[in-house]
């Protein structure tokens, strides 16, 4: 069964499970503008579409969110606020804060949200007061690597599990005269990179650096082995990097063109809309040295107070936290699951893998928010880590250098 035939059954399904039209509206912002993502999206937009709302669709282009949330501070300011937006982590909590979001507890109730959310998500879709302002569509997790399994196939080697068997297959992949790295030259990506890294340098440092921000981590020596090793991954690079896309640095593992990308699971949807087959086409591993570790965001829609739309806006919500819905779009978008009730059998190979090590991070008190996306720090301080790192991967610091300032931004940003 294709991929668009199932996605078309589940929205049916999801569709005769409306008890009534609601003759509303939504305005949705958001920033999924891949075709994988759009695939994905599509599948909410249909199941509203069988309860008779309309969706006006508010695309900001951007994979990390932060110029929809630019866009979004305008149209608040102005007095038009959309009825639901995309967001991330702190984001929330920071709009929660100015008490700009609408009550979701009604359908929370129903839903039984408090039941199969997990903790760390809804420390996000609640706000100081208990109530559920947004609703979690997914769960990403960052700290994966993408392998072309004809690349990897053709160095003769295994996936790596350590540095130290990445570092061989990338230099393998060097030396068949490919780009051994696929990336994109943007400040999220370059954080993407950076969490994973550290990550891999032990639970505890992750924790103490990217979460508790203890300035002996930020500025020590396993720091500075961080940059040191950023330095080493940039050297796999292609000189073409500066400001491409995620999804266009994902193509060209597609094509072949490159080994491996360092990317969160939203990049699976680009492999499966490229007709690819995991395990066969390409392989889905945890960044060496991260197994059994998670860090993760999940996208929400945080509903706003408006005049009018309020009865969309709940339905919407229930939509988005439908099982049945919550699998037909993860299955697309390359995510897992908010509700810890959903089956995993439509998922592929990558799918099953991704929410066994949730539930698996989960219970071994190893699962993190992640800096690179909004989960770990308010946007303040992980923009000043953005900076730092950025600077860093364009060799304006040394990691020594790079070290040093990261205390000194967070400090300033705190």
């Amino acid at each position: 069964m294709t991929m668009m035939k199932t996605l078309k059954m589940s929205v049916a399904a999801l569709a005769l499970t409306a008890t009534h039209a609601v003759a509303e509206d939504v305005e949705v912002l958001h920033w999924w503008t891949s075709g994988g993502e759009a695939a994905a999206l599509n599948v909410l937009k249909e199941d509203l579409q069988g309860q008779g709302i309309g969706w006006n669709d508010m695309p900001v282009a951007g994979g990390g969110g932060e110029a929809a949330m630019t866009t979004l501070r305008a149209r608040v300011t102005a007095g038009n606020a959309p009825t639901a937006v995309q967001m991330l982590g702190f984001d929330i909590k920071d709009w929660a804060a100015e008490g700009a979001l609408g009550n979701l507890d009604s359908v929370a109730a129903d839903g039984s949200w408090d039941e199969v959310v997990p903790d760390a998500l809804q420390n996000f879709s609640k706000d100081a007061d208990g109530h559920w302002i947004a609703a979690p569509v997914n769960v990403h997790s960052t700290n994966w690597v993408w392998i072309s399994k004809s690349a990897l196939d053709a160095t003769g080697m295994d996936a790596p599990e350590s540095w130290e068997d990445l570092i061989a297959v990338l230099d393998a992949m060097k030396d068949n005269g490919i780009t051994p790295l696929a990336h994109g030259g943007q400040a999220w990506q370059d954080a993407t990179i950076f969490d994973a890294v550290v990550l891999s340098l032990g639970d505890d440092f992750y924790k103490a650096s990217m979460i508790d921000l203890d300035p002996g981590a930020l500025g020590g020596e396993k720091m500075v082995e961080a940059f040191q090793r950023m330095e080493t991954l940039r050297g796999y690079v292609d000189d073409n990097f500066s400001g491409r896309d995620w999804n266009l640095a994902s193509a060209m593992v597609i094509d072949g063109s490159a080994g491996m990308q360092m990317m969160g699971d939203w990049a699976k949807g680009e492999f499966l809309r490229a007709d690819q087959v995991p395990g066969e086409d390409f392989v889905c591993i945890r960044f060496p040295g991260t197994q059994g570790a998670v860090t993760f965001n999940s996208d929400q829609f945080a509903m706003f107070k408006v005049d009018e739309g309020q009865e969309a806006q709940l339905a919407m919500a229930a939509s988005v936290m439908d099982p049945a819905f919550q699998s037909a779009f993860n299955v697309v978008k390359g995510s897992v699951p908010a509700r810890t009730d959903v089956p995993n059998d439509a998922f592929d190979d990558c799918g099953k893998k991704g929410m066994a090590d949730l539930a698996d991070a989960n219970s071994a008190g190893r699962l993190f928010g992640s800096m690179a996306h909004g989960h770990s720090v308010p946007a303040g301080v992980k923009n000043a880590m953005y900076d730092v790192i950025t600077a860093h991967f364009n060799g304006e610091f040394s990691a020594e250098e790079a070290a040093e300032e990261m205390v000194n931004a967070v400090e300033a940003a705190m």
